[in-house]
């Protein structure tokens, strides 16, 4: 009950993933998906979240996720 009110004034804190999903082709891809074809879970709010398995790193903000598209972009040139 204390870990209810404490998220809904200060949210979620994220501290409890999922393990990584990696996603076929075919079927629907999650948004969270769209970076890497990887995401985990929140197992406390159900958020999705890129994961980079190369960095074996979740990628939770804006910034990250443009470095992160800086960096596949130098790879693959």
């Amino acid at each position: 009950m204390i870990e209810k009110l404490v998220n809904t004034l200060f949210g979620c804190r994220h501290a409890h993933y999922s393990f990584p999903v990696s996603v076929r082709r075919a079927t629907r891809r999650p948004q969270a998906a769209a970076l890497t074809g990887t995401y985990v879970v929140c197992l406390d709010c159900g958020k999705e979240f890129a994961y980079d398995w190369q960095e074996m790193k979740v990628i939770t903000s804006p910034e990250e996720h443009r470095a992160h598209l800086a960096e596949l972009a130098k790879h693959a040139a």
